[in-house]
């Protein structure tokens, strides 16, 4: 099965990395490379929405808290509050709303710098991810890739990661200048969330319930096109990076965490043939695990 899951991957054009694990037997997985370490994206929200939900348990944080973001001072990106052209407010549970199903970076952001960065990376120690690192948030990854292409702006960055006429950035791709993590962490997380192990019952609801509205289907849940089966998931995206983790669910209720981490040869914007690969090579894995 592993060499089918190499197969779709190369297919594709992209290195991949997997873990896929049964929420009811953790001794059966899939794996292919699945403790490489791997920038996030995106999917540094997962560990990001966990910390903040612990806190809120801790009560040093109120979910209900009204906070303002600025058209001038938040984070840029291509959804949620990013866009928007006037002052929002909103409270911090409706901001890990939007962080969380709209990959809402502005939103992201302004959680990070609530909870803090040490405090974080304490919190992850804590939930037992060892090889798992959130560095910063989007603005500083962006800030960052700024200055490795010489531009003046988001937009212009992002451009040249796109453009597979330059060559890319040095640096730009390696786990130790961003945010970073492993399949096999990612599903260890899903798996104690899912088990009520790390929150609350009342916050581990609210993460179930937010995953599963994430509006993005075209990566894992393109394996799994039914219905009855449910996925809760969190993506990442960044140049040729193509990420994403979540649960499967399917309709006898059996449950599986899976971590799908892509680097392509291309930086297109557009890369359908990997977002199908990631729900493809998702399905194989629990073709097995079921």
């Amino acid at each position: 099965m592993n060499a089918r899951i190499r197969g779709v991957f190369d297919d594709a054009g992209v290195r991949g990395w997997l873990h896929a694990v049964a929420l009811d037997d953790p001794a059966a997985t899939v794996e292919v490379d699945a403790d490489g370490i791997v920038p996030l994206a995106s999917v540094y929200k997962l560990p990001l929405l966990a910390g903040f939900c612990r806190l809120v348990d801790l009560g040093e944080l109120d979910p209900r808290r009204q906070l303002t973001l600025d058209p001038t001072t938040r984070t840029s990106g291509p959804t949620g509050l990013s866009t928007f052209a006037d002052p929002v407010t909103a409270s911090l549970r409706d901001l890990a709303l939007s962080m969380m199903t709209l990959s809402d970076n502005a939103s992201a952001d302004a959680l990070l710098d609530l909870v803090g960065l040490p405090r974080l990376a304490a919190m992850l120690t804590d939930f037992g991810l060892h090889r798992t690192w959130v560095r910063r948030g989007t603005a500083g990854h962006l800030r960052d890739l700024q200055r490795r292409t010489g531009t003046n702006d988001p937009d212009a960055a992002l451009a040249v990661l796109a453009d597979n006429d330059q060559t890319d950035p040095a640096g730009v791709y390696e786990a130790a200048n961003a945010s970073a993590s492993t399949a096999r962490d990612m599903t260890f997380l899903l798996r104690r969330l899912w088990a009520g192990e790390l929150l609350s019952p009342g916050q581990t609801a609210f993460v179930k319930a937010t995953m599963h509205r994430q509006i993005f289907l075209h990566r894992l849940a393109s394996g799994f096109p039914h219905d009855g089966v449910r996925v809760a998931g969190k993506t990442g995206t960044f140049g040729a990076l193509r990420h994403e983790v979540g649960v499967v669910t399917l309709p006898g209720g059996s449950a599986y965490a899976i971590a799908v981490f892509t680097l392509a040869a291309r930086g297109d914007i557009r890369q359908p043939r990997v977002d199908t690969a990631i729900g493809e090579a998702a399905r194989l894995a629990v073709d097995v695990l079921r």
